[in-house]
């Protein structure tokens, strides 16, 4: 049975009331995670972050339930909340997920913006985070009051909210371990940390890539000399920089060489790509931010669906070494360092695909440069089991209700590391991956926004979901 009529409205109230002005006040706070933040502990900005969800949280746990912010020595919190069920099958539970650390400022805001300026235009709440994944609790618990509200049965339900999912989610092994015991058996999990294709529908992930993180440093000198004396004679590093990344991909291509990178496409994916192309056609390209004249790298919609959720792809998203061009003079300079990120695809092994890639470019260095390949992180991507007929259905009816079309699926390029944990220790549970990632809406990018009707509805439809599941 589906949440009634009236909770539209109701939904829209807690949003107006108390759910946007505290995602206002949280995008203001910079908790950018970890890997970006490594002083997060002096700074203070983790905890205002957790002490402010936290406390929203307090004021609207449903009847019984329990809040506790886990702290264990030397990492991140994690936010855990423990809800009673109203119905269900005796020791079902379900998990929801979010967190609440941020990507890096990032240039190119619009200049009335900026990443902790929280504006509201319309329907969008631009800002870091608020997108990405700050919403997450207050849909989580707001979809489980809307069950209450209308007396509605759910099962056992429990919040998990971490704070360094932005570097890899590397706190995380530790807490799931030490909440095993409080977490239970899960039979489905809920994410609100994934994207949507557009905002029209209700969008299920289907599988997400790994990821591959690394800083290549190059060096050939010991101190940066006079470019006319030095041109010619000894490489430039940022030249063997170019010829080393010719060994992971096609420089005129995009295509990544290394075959531990890559890996057979199932066929289910594939027409579920071809699906996708059909419904949101050249938006899978259009909708970035592209200058004039700017073209995919593929013609094809579905090839592009599937280079971005299933086959490997490098960019380079930092460097060091080199001075700002006010102040570059004529030197040949002494090291050129970047920062490499490799998605990789579901079912590959990040621990090998890493490998891979280190001995691809550590090996036989042009000219005898030292060149070293280090210092990142390694992430599992994920491919979702199949899809249970029940929550299929229920996924379906919330999306014609709450949306007016049919529910969609798709995999996403990013990387949720949590997933490959929880599909790992939990093999029987289904999975519900989602989110409000849409056109422009530009996660980890300039002018981040949060699309309230898709937040509300997609609230709407996690409540319709979980009614379901209670019935099973």
């Amino acid at each position: 049975m589906p949440v009634s009529d009236s909770s539209t409205q109701w939904v829209d109230e807690q949003f107006a009331s108390s759910i946007v002005p505290t995602l206002v006040t949280y995008i203001g706070i910079e908790n950018k995670s970890p890997m970006f933040d490594p002083q997060w502990r002096e700074h203070g900005f983790m905890d205002r972050a957790v002490d402010l969800l936290a406390g929203w949280a307090r004021d609207h746990l449903p009847e019984g339930a329990t809040l506790e912010v886990v702290r264990l020595e030397n990492r991140t919190p994690v936010i855990f909340i423990d809800i009673p069920g109203t119905g269900g099958r005796a020791g079902d539970t379900v998990m929801l997920y979010g967190h609440l650390d941020k990507q890096p400022e990032m240039s190119g805001w619009r200049e009335d913006l900026g990443p902790w300026k929280p504006v509201i235009e319309g329907d969008k709440l631009y800002g870091r985070g608020g997108a990405d994944d700050g919403y997450a609790i207050f849909a989580s618990l707001t979809a489980i009051n809307v069950l209450r509200r209308d007396k509605l049965p759910h099962a056992r339900c429990v919040v998990l909210i971490e704070a360094c999912e932005e570097s890899g989610s590397y706190d995380l092994p530790a807490y799931i371990d030490h909440l095993a015991p409080r977490i239970g058996e899960l039979s489905l999990v809920v994410c609100l940390d994934s994207g949507c294709a557009n905002y029209d529908q209700l969008w299920s992930t289907t599988s997400l890539r790994g990821l591959v993180i690394g800083n290549l440093e190059v060096s050939l000198l010991k101190e940066g000399v006079h470019s006319g004396d030095g041109t010619g004679v000894i490489a430039a590093s940022e030249r063997v920089v170019r010829m080393l990344l010719d060994r992971i991909d096609d420089s005129h291509t995009g295509v990544v060489k290394l075959s531990e990178l890559a890996t057979q496409i199932p066929r289910q994916r594939v027409l579920q790509a071809e699906r996708t192309a059909e419904v949101i056609g050249d938006d899978v390209w259009s909708k970035f931010p592209l200058q004039d004249g700017v073209e995919a790298m593929a013609k094809d919609n579905t090839e592009l669906i599937l280079n971005r959720t299933w086959r490997p792809g490098m960019a380079i998203t930092g460097a060091d070494g080199w001075p700002a061009i006010g102040n570059a003079g004529n030197v040949l300079r002494p090291k050129t360092t970047l920062k490499l990120s490799i998605r990789i695809p579901p079912r590959v092994d990040p621990a090998a695909a890493q490998a891979a890639v280190k001995a691809a470019l550590e090996k036989d260095p042009p000219y005898g440069a030292q060149v070293k390949f280090e210092g990142g992180t390694a992430s599992a991507g994920w491919d979702a089991p199949e899809l249970a007929p029940w929550l299929e259905q229920a996924l379906d009816a919330a999306s014609q209700r709450h949306f007016g079309k049919p529910a969609m699926y798709m995999g996403e390029g990013g990387t949720i590391p949590f997933m490959h944990m929880l599909g790992s220790k939990f093999p029987k549970a289904q999975f519900c991956i989602t989110g409000v990632l849409g056109p422009g809406s530009n996660a980890h990018g300039p002018n981040e926004f949060l699309h309230l009707p898709t937040a509300k509805r997609l609230t709407l439809c996690v409540a319709d979901v979980l009614a379901t599941h209670a019935q099973q």
